[in-house]
């Protein structure tokens, strides 16, 4: 804890604060240090038991992500209240956990929206993956009704979700589009240059063009 915390960086922070992250630590360095530690088990534990977010992201990049039992990685979600240490955890944890499509099933209606984004994050993975039993078009129904008056959290993710459903299934694209052009969410939002627009209809477009164009 004393090395993390001789690791901040005011101004990282002030940058991390404009995104509802509460840490000024640089990742590079995080990711060094973790390196240096090699997996640690047991003290990614304790780290992750501090009220810390630099801690709770060594304590991720250090861990044994099929180690976790399903009801310890459910209460470490439901704790994981920053975006990064969210997204964290969800990307390089519970993707890698084999209670994933459990957890995926429990969180997906869960009435926490920030819960219940990490359940379309997993179903998101799936639909790239694993789409085998997966109702698309149901997940297109719930998209449609839902998705624009939904917490900004859980929105991203349904929007994710419906960007991969229109790049991955064609028999589905036109819907995806229409969908995401009925709704205009994330239309205007601002996207630097160079770097795809998260607004469905464009991000569809332009990785299936990338697709053809390999």
């Amino acid at each position: 804890m004393t090395e993390l915390a001789a690791l901040e960086d005011p101004r990282i922070r002030e940058v991390n604060e404009r995104h509802g992250d509460d840490h000024g630590v640089n990742l590079s360095m995080l990711r060094a240090l973790a390196k240096r530690l090699k997996t640690q088990q047991e003290l990614a534990r304790q780290l992750w038991e501090t009220a810390d977010s630099t801690a709770k992201l060594l304590a991720i990049l250090i861990c044994r992500p099929k180690a976790f039992e399903r009801d310890e990685l459910d209460v470490m979600l439901r704790g994981a209240r920053t975006p990064k240490v969210h997204d964290w955890l969800v990307n390089y944890v519970v993707k890698k956990n084999p209670h994933s499509e459990e957890l995926r099933l429990a969180w997906f209606a869960d009435p926490d929206p920030v819960v219940a984004s990490a359940g379309w994050a997993l179903t998101t993975e799936r639909v790239a993956r694993k789409p085998e039993g997966l109702d698309l078009a149901g997940l297109l129904d719930v998209i449609e009704v839902e998705m624009r008056d939904v917490p900004a959290r859980l929105q991203w993710a349904m929007n994710h979700c419906l960007a991969q459903i229109g790049i991955e299934h064609a028999e589905h694209r036109a819907r995806a589009i229409g969908i995401g052009e009925r709704l205009e969410v994330l239309k205007d939002y601002p996207t630097p240059a160079g770097c795809t627009s998260p607004f469905a209809p464009t991000w569809i477009n332009e990785m299936v063009r990338r697709q053809h164009d390999r």
